[in-house]
């Protein structure tokens, strides 16, 4: 049920999570807390780029954060313990085999899972099972058909069309975001609510050009690049002129946009 994670484990990509966490706390997770006493299950931890987050925005809740990776548990582990937080815990497990109780979570949190997923619904429907009723979900994924910059560039759409084939290959999606609404409902939850958080970069928002146009998309995109070419989707030309117009975006004159979505529910 589970593909590959498109993007690798290698040092590179830890340092790509954790530029985009730390840039987009605010647009993401301004609205993300938990009650004191409540007990919080995060579903695919990866890293810990977002457990630091949930940990210091909801620093009287028990965490639960769990990832198919041991190597990532331990990452995500090592980086808790470093900044201090002590109201998280950590375990390997599948969200496809969840050896927790039956609603043991009063709260569920999942952010940039689904998208690795071949079938989002079942891991949505496995995760209700675990949830106390009048739970809620808390589900986050990105859009790659939501991106659009200035100065456009067909070079740059086709490099990251190739980042949007090579995850579908692996059995996932890039552009799941669009569908969060259709997946809570499908998988029973009620009073769900999407709302999509667009990044909005230009010059005037150095850290968003740093931090995200550069470091978080172009740098995801960038990290394709052996494997587009040498899975025949694009030559190396075309693709290098693609990246090269997308860090062109993060020039004075450059606008980039994309747009993340959000949604809540709640299980009846």
């Amino acid at each position: 049920m589970c593909s590959a994670y498109v993007h690798g484990y290698d040092v590179r990509e830890n340092i790509r999570l954790q530029d985009q966490a730390s840039t987009l706390v605010e647009l993401l997770h301004a609205d993300t807390a938990y009650p004191a006493g409540s007990r919080v299950l995060e579903a695919g931890c990866g890293v810990g780029a977002q457990t630091i987050t949930l940990a210091q925005n909801s620093p009287d809740a028990h965490i639960t954060s769990i990832d198919i990776s041991a190597q990532s548990v331990a990452e995500a582990q090592r980086k808790i313990e470093a900044a201090g937080f002590t109201n998280v815990t950590f375990q390997q497990g599948d969200i496809f085999n969840l050896t927790f109780h039956s609603e043991s979570f009063d709260h569920i949190f999942v952010c940039f899972v689904l998208e690795h997923l071949a079938n989002p619904e079942q891991a949505l429907t496995a995760l209700q099972t675990v949830l106390k009723p009048g739970g809620t979900m808390t589900v986050i994924e990105g859009d790659h058909g939501s991106t659009y910059f200035y100065p456009d560039s067909q070079a740059a759409h086709q490099a990251i069309q190739c980042q949007v084939e090579l995850q579908k290959r692996a059995g996932g999606n890039a552009n799941v975001g669009r569908m969060l609404y259709p997946l809570l409902t499908a998988a029973g939850f009620q009073q769900v609510s999407v709302s999509p958080r667009m990044v909005y970069v230009d010059s005037s928002k150095p850290h968003l050009v740093e931090g995200f146009t550069k470091n978080t998309f172009t740098a995801m995109i960038e990290g394709v690049r052996d494997s587009a070419i040498t899975a025949g989707l694009i030559d190396a030309q075309l693709f290098d002129e693609g990246i090269r117009d997308l860090y062109r975006t993060a020039e004075s004159d450059g606008v980039f946009c994309y747009t993340f979505f959000k949604g809540t529910a709640v299980k009846p």
